[in-house]
């Protein structure tokens, strides 16, 4: 029997899957890491801590299926996006990977507000947030010089790992999209960018398309682990991009709910309407193709700060049983989600939560529900403007992460979206995107496409009620007006709560 492996370099783990011709997933194995915070909102990794769980995983295949290191045919990657690793000219690792959750690049934000203007969002597709890669680079520019002289290559997380077991240096262009270094029309890296900012283009790795095959597996690269067969290795595609592959959304019929630490919800789309920078503009693994994608900051965060406050007795499924007993609508109870901030369709770090209509009748379960419609809501707010930019309306919702394996929240997010929920029958994320690309890069399938029919099967979880979708969309037009009418309040807190941390 012949395998392809799919790599997700996550944020707090790596996870691999071996799957066969049909699609089926053989073995899965991950192996976490941790990132470590020097200081309040930075957030590193050290990219060996990433080639260690490779080793691992690829160890635990060889050693549960005894055919794998002769039948194995390809390797492709999903990964973490945004997240920097600078090299030298030996392409040794000059410092720690600055993560897509580190937050310290306020002042570089600004510095590229002011030096490109509209020009950044017309050029790139994006307007610029603390995540994305260019302020990270400017960041250690300005703050750490002598790294800085001494970088020759920038690399995102799962090029570094492809580069450890080939020896070539390449980027995907869904990974690249991510940076505010490429240009959305012509497909390239933008030399105006690269030039107001005074970063060489020759740091950049060749762009290429994510199927495409880029090296093989080096002998020895694994260390102690010894794969015998010729093993291809394909570039990948960054984790939302891989995150829609193994949910086959290719059109923008279909969406795509993940409900992780963060939410996304995301479609594929052809519109030639401008930018305006409420949404995020990405390549697809797909050729020709892009995504389009709004994000809530705090989803499951949400949810998890809620039951570790008030419930740490509870485990989640016993604290999400108890919304079942409570109403749409949690008896007059809103939540806002804004608790580390919003990105979609508020980029606005300094906003903070809130919970409206607090009375004597609301028990827990009430406040749980509240932060369950919240977190819905806010992904409301991302398909209103899916649907507004692509001009129509989804057929289907495909859901997956938490919001899928509850049934009560599956029901929440029929009534709220007005539209078909869908599960998938096996749920393995990203690393199933990367899997379909090796699968489709060693020659088994002719496009993702039709590598999806195999590999991606799914059912209907949720239905929207008449009843329910009537009452959310009165709620929800209060939700609406929350943010416009607390923003002012939220940032002076913000400003109060700063400045008393200063003093202490």
């Amino acid at each position: 029997m012949e395998y392809v492996v799919g790599i997700d370099l996550g944020t707090s783990s790596l996870k691999g899957i071996v799957a066969n011709k049909s699609g089926e997933v053989v073995a899965c194995a991950s192996e976490s890491y941790s990132f470590f915070q020097e200081k309040t909102g930075w957030s590193e990794q050290n990219p060996d801590d990433w080639f260690y769980a490779l080793q691992k995983v690829l160890r635990k295949f060889v050693t549960e299926l005894a055919d794998f290191s002769e039948n194995l045919k390809g390797i492709s990657f999903s990964g973490q996006m945004h997240s920097l690793v600078l090299l030298d000219e030996q392409k040794q690792v000059l410092r720690p990977a600055i993560l897509w959750n580190d937050v310290r690049t306020n002042l570089e934000c600004e510095q590229i507000k002011e030096s490109c203007g509209e020009q950044l969002l017309g050029i790139t597709k994006n307007q610029v947030v603390e995540g994305f890669t260019l302020p990270k680079i400017l960041w250690v520019k300005k703050n750490e010089p002598e790294i800085w002289s001494k970088v020759r290559h920038i690399l995102l997380p799962k090029d570094y790992l492809r580069y450890r077991l080939t020896g070539k240096i390449n980027m995907d262009f869904s990974d690249a999209a991510g940076t505010l270094l490429l240009d959305f029309e012509q497909q390239s890296w933008s030399e105006e960018i690269a030039g107001i900012f005074d970063i060489p283009l020759t740091y950049f790795p060749s762009l290429v398309e994510s199927i495409k095959c880029v090296g093989f597996l080096q002998p020895g690269s694994l260390g102690d682990v010894r794969i015998k067969q010729k093993v291809k290795v394909m570039a990948g595609a960054a984790d939302n991009a891989c995150a829609a592959l193994s949910t086959g959304v290719f059109s923008s019929g279909k969406g795509l709910v993940s409900i992780g630490t963060s939410g996304v919800f995301l479609t594929c789309g052809k519109s030639q309407k401008q930018a305006t920078g409420e949404l995020h503009w990405f390549n697809h693994a797909v050729s020709d193709s892009y995504y389009l994608m709004g994000v809530t900051l705090a989803a499951g965060y949400s949810l998890q700060w809620m039951k570790q406050t008030f419930a740490q007795e509870k485990s989640f499924s016993e604290a999400l049983s108890e919304i079942e007993q409570i109403s749409p609508g949690a008896n007059g109870l809103l939540f806002t989600p804004y608790i580390i901030g919003e990105r979609t369709p508020h980029s606005d770090g300094q906003i903070r939560g809130s919970f409206l209509g607090i009375d004597t009748k609301h028990t827990f379960p009430h406040f749980m529900r509240a932060v369950v419609e919240g977190i819905t809501f806010s992904l409301k707010d991302v398909q209103l403007l899916l649907e507004e930019m692509l001009q129509q309306t989804f057929t289907q919702v495909i859901s997956v992460g938490g919001g899928a394996k509850n049934k009560e929240w599956a029901q929440i997010q029929a009534d709220v979206f007005d539209v078909d929920i869908f599960g998938l029958t096996v749920e393995e994320g990203p690393s199933m995107g990367a899997a379909m690309i090796a699968a489709v890069g060693v020659g088994w399938f002719d496009s993702l496409e039709n590598c999806s029919e195999s590999f991606v099967s799914y059912h209907k979880v949720a239905t929207p009620i008449t009843k329910n979708v009537r009452i959310y969309q009165k709620i929800y037009s209060i939700y609406q007006q929350v943010y416009g009418q607390t923003k002012e309040l939220s940032h002076q807190l913000r400003v109060f709560d700063e400045e008393n941390e200063k003093k202490e």
